[in-house]
C-alpha cells in the first residue's frame, strides 16, 4: 500500500492532493444523498435505489480509477474524472439539502405544545380564602383539570373546590354569583365570546392566576392509518388566532369548522361547513345539545366525535390552521381569484363601507387600515382574503355566509397550489404553513400522496385539476332556552333531508356508497345552468320544534296550539298578589307558562298557561290641601281684637 501511494505522489503531486480531496468529499455527499434519499419512504422507491446504486457505483469506479489514470501518467484522463466526480458533489449536496429541508417542514404536527389553565374571576370580585372555586371534572382534560388541579394544590387550598361536567354552566355559576371564581384555558376569551350573552367576556373578568406545562400534544393520539392515496376525509378548524404561530393548546374556538372529503382517484373533493350556530348533540357532553362550536372548548377529540356522530362520516384527519397563516400562505401563491359576494349592508360594525366590502385587517384593526374591496371576481392578496373569509357583519346570512366564503377561498387555494411547478414556490408554501398549521397527518402519509400530487401537478396543465363540490346545510333559526344560564339563546337548526344528501354525496365521494345513475336527462338552451350546490332548498318536516311565548295570547290561541302538538295543557288566573302575574300583559290574556319558551317541545309534557285576572289597584292620589289664602293688610279697614 505504501508503494501505490509513493508511485501516486511521483506520478503527479497536484492530483494525487485532488484525488484525496475529491474522494473524502464526494464520500460526504454520497453519504448525505443517501441519507436524505432513505427519507423519502414510497417516493419512487425504484428510482431511488437506482440512483443510490450509481452513486456508490461511481464512487468505487473514482475510487480504484482514479489512481490508476494518475499512476499509468494519463493526466488528462485523471483530471477528467477530478472534473466529472467534482460536478457531481454539489448536485449530490444541494438535492440532499432540499430533501432534507422540505421533509423537516412536511412535519407540521406540533409534537410538544404549551398547555395554559387561567385563574379567573369577575372584575368586581375580589378570591378570598372563602371564595369557591369551580373546576372542570373531567381528569383526562390537561388545561381546565389537570393543571388547575396543580394550581389549586399549590396555592388555593383553603378555597372550597366546587366540580362541574360543563364549562358553560361553572361560567354561569361564576356570573351568578355561585361561585367567585373559575379555571380555564388560556383561550377562554376567544370561545366564550362567541356566544352572544358573553361577547364582552375579556372586559368583564380578569386573570388573577395562570400555570403553564409544555407537554405531548394530546391531539396526535387521535391517528389514522389510511393512506392519502385511498379516499380520505380531513376535518379543518380554523383557530382565529391574533398572533402569527399556532399554540395548539387544548380548547379553541370553533367558528370555522370544514369537512372535506377527497378521493384521489377521481380528484373530487366535497366541502361541507358546519355553522358555528347549528344545534346538534355535543359527544364530549353526553351528547346533550348545545351549539356545535361550543365542543371546541372541550378539544380536537370533542369536535371530531361530535361531527362523526353527526355525519356517520368517519373523519380520518385534522388540520388546525391560523387564519394569521392564511395571510403568509395566499402571498405565497401570489394571490388568489374570488368572487366577491356584494354585501347586504353598508356598515360593518359602524363603519361606512361606501358602498363597498370593508373588513377588519389581520390586526382587527379599521381605520386607514380597513381592507375595502369591490363587489365581483378579482385577485384578492393574503389580507384582503383573510378579511373576506372572515367577515359576517355585512351579510343577512351572517354565519352561513361566511362559511361560504371561507369555501371560495379554500377552493381558490387548492386550485392555485396545483400550478406551483417551482421548487422556489413549494418553498414558500412550506414556509407559510409550517408555523401555523398542526396536525394529525404524518410525514409517512403525506409521501403516500406523492403519486396522486405527481399526476396532478406534471401530467395535466388544466387549471381545473380538482373537481370540487359545494354543499349547504339548509337551515332554520331555533331560539333555544338554556337552563342553566336562564337564557333564550339564537341557535340554527337543520332539515335532515339536507344533511342526508350531504351525507350521501361524502360517502359517495368516499367510495363507501356507489352513485345512482340518472335514468333521464333534459336540456334547455334556453336555462341558465349554474352547478348544483349539494342539499340547498331541501326541506322537510323534520323541524325540530321548541316552545314559543305564550305572552299577550288568548286563551284559543293557547288551547288550539297545545292540542295540535297533543301537549296536556290547563289554566290558572292569577291577580296581581301572584308572583306569576305579568303586569305587561292585558287583562283576560295569558301572562306567564310553566315551561320557559326556546323549550324542545319533545322535553314537554304538560304545560300550565297563567292569565291575568284583572289589573292590580291603582294606588290613589292624596288630595291635595287647600292653601289659605294670605292676609292683606287693607287701608282702613277696621282691626279685630
Amino acid at each position: 500500500m505504501k508503494i501505490f501511494f509513493k508511485k501516486l505522489h511521483r506520478s503527479s503531486r497536484s492530483n494525487a492532493i485532488a484525488y484525496y480531496i475529491i474522494t473524502i468529499l464526494y464520500l460526504i455527499a454520497t453519504s448525505s444523498l443517501i441519507y436524505s434519499l432513505s427519507l423519502l419512504k414510497g417516493v419512487e422507491t425504484i428510482g431511488r435505489i437506482i440512483i443510490i446504486i450509481l452513486s456508490i457505483i461511481w464512487f468505487f469506479t473514482y475510487l480504484v480509477l482514479t489512481p490508476i489514470k494518475i499512476i499509468t501518467n494519463k493526466q488528462k484522463s485523471a483530471t477528467a474524472l477530478h472534473i466529472f466526480t467534482g460536478i457531481l458533489i454539489p448536485i449530490y449536496l444541494i438535492a440532499a439539502i432540499v430533501i432534507i429541508y422540505i421533509d423537516g417542514n412536511l412535519d407540521f404536527g406540533k409534537d410538544k405544545i404549551t398547555y395554559t389553565t387561567y385563574l379567573i374571576t369577575l372584575n368586581n370580585e375580589e378570591l378570598t380564602d372563602n371564595s369557591s372555586i369551580g373546576i372542570f371534572s373531567d381528569e383526562k382534560e390537561v388545561e381546565g383539570h389537570q393543571l388547575a388541579q396543580k394550581l389549586y394544590e399549590d396555592k388555593y387550598q383553603k378555597n372550597q373546590l366546587v366540580s362541574y361536567d360543563d364549562y358553560y354552566e361553572m361560567l354561569a355559576d361564576l356570573y351568578a354569583g355561585k361561585i367567585s371564581a373559575m379555571f380555564v384555558s388560556s383561550n377562554y376569551n376567544i370561545f366564550f365570546s362567541s356566544e352572544e350573552i358573553y361577547a364582552n367576556i375579556g372586559n368583564e373578568t380578569k386573570i388573577i392566576d395562570q400555570y403553564s406545562e409544555t407537554r405531548k400534544n394530546q391531539d396526535h393520539e387521535i391517528k389514522s392509518n389510511k393512506k392519502l392515496t385511498e379516499p380520505f376525509t380531513i376535518l379543518l378548524m380554523g383557530v382565529d388566532s391574533e398572533l402569527d404561530g399556532l399554540e395548539a393548546n387544548q380548547a379553541f374556538n370553533g367558528d370555522t369548522l370544514m369537512m372535506i372529503t377527497f378521493n384521489p382517484n377521481t380528484l373530487t373533493a366535497t366541502m361541507f361547513s358546519m355553522p358555528r350556530d347549528m344545534y346538534v348533540p355535543i359527544a364530549c357532553r353526553n351528547n346533550n345539545y348545545a351549539k356545535v362550536n361550543s365542543a371546541a372548548a372541550y378539544g380536537t377529540d370533542c369536535i371530531i366525535n361530535t361531527l362523526q356522530n353527526l355525519t356517520d362520516i368517519p373523519i380520518d384527519y385534522y388540520v388546525k390552521m391560523n387564519f394569521k397563516g392564511v395571510v403568509d400562505l395566499v402571498e405565497a401563491v401570489g394571490g388568489i381569484t374570488v368572487d366577491v359576494e356584494k354585501p347586504d349592508y353598508n356598515y360593518n360594525h359602524g363603519v361606512d363601507c361606501k358602498g363597498k366590502f370593508c373588513e377588519q385587517n389581520s390586526n382587527r384593526k379599521y381605520g386607514k387600515n380597513t381592507i375595502y374591496l369591490d363587489p365581483g371576481v378579482q385577485t384578492l392578496n393574503g389580507e384582503e382574503a383573510l378579511a373576506y373569509a372572515r367577515c359576517r357583519a355585512l351579510y343577512i346570512e351572517s354565519d352561513i355566509a361566511r362559511n361560504r366564503h371561507q369555501q371560495q377561498v379554500v377552493e381558490a387555494l387548492a386550485k392555485k397550489v396545483t400550478t406551483i411547478r417551482s421548487l422556489d414556490g413549494l418553498q414558500n408554501i412550506l414556509d407559510a404553513i409550517s408555523n401555523n398549521m398542526d396536525t394529525n397527518i404524518s410525514t409517512e402519509q403525506i409521501y403516500s400522496f406523492y403519486d396522486v400530487a405527481k399526476d396532478m401537478l406534471f401530467k395535466n396543465d388544466s387549471d381545473e385539476l380538482i373537481t370540487i363540490q359545494k354543499t349547504y346545510l339548509q337551515y332554520y333559526d331555533l331560539p333555544v332556552y338554556l337552563p342553566g344560564r336562564d337564557v333564550v339563546t339564537s341557535a340554527l337548526g337543520y332539515y335532515e333531508s339536507s344533511l342526508e344528501a350531504i351525507k350521501k354525496a361524502m360517502r359517495i365521494n368516499l367510495e363507501l356508497e356507489e352513485a345512482e345513475m340518472a335514468k333521464t336527462f333534459s336540456f334547455s338552451f334556453n336555462e341558465n345552468y349554474e352547478s348544483t350546490i349539494i342539499g340547498k332548498g331541501l326541506t322537510d318536516n323534520s323541524k325540530v320544534e321548541t316552545l314559543p311565548s305564550f305572552v299577550n295570547k288568548s286563551v284559543n290561541e293557547a288551547k288550539s296550539w297545545a292540542e295540535s302538538h297533543n301537549i296536556t295543557y290547563s289554566f290558572e288566573y292569577v291577580d296581581y298578589t301572584s308572583e306569576l302575574y305579568n303586569p305587561d300583559a292585558l287583562p283576560g290574556m295569558i301572562g306567564n307558562q310553566s315551561v320557559h319558551r326556546g323549550t324542545f317541545l319533545s322535553d314537554i309534557s304538560s304545560i300550565i298557561f297563567y292569565i291575568n285576572s284583572g289589573t292590580p289597584p291603582q294606588e290613589e292620589e292624596p288630595e291635595p290641601e287647600e292653601e289659605t289664602p294670605p292676609e292683606v293688610d287693607i287701608p282702613g279697614a277696621p282691626t279685630v281684637e
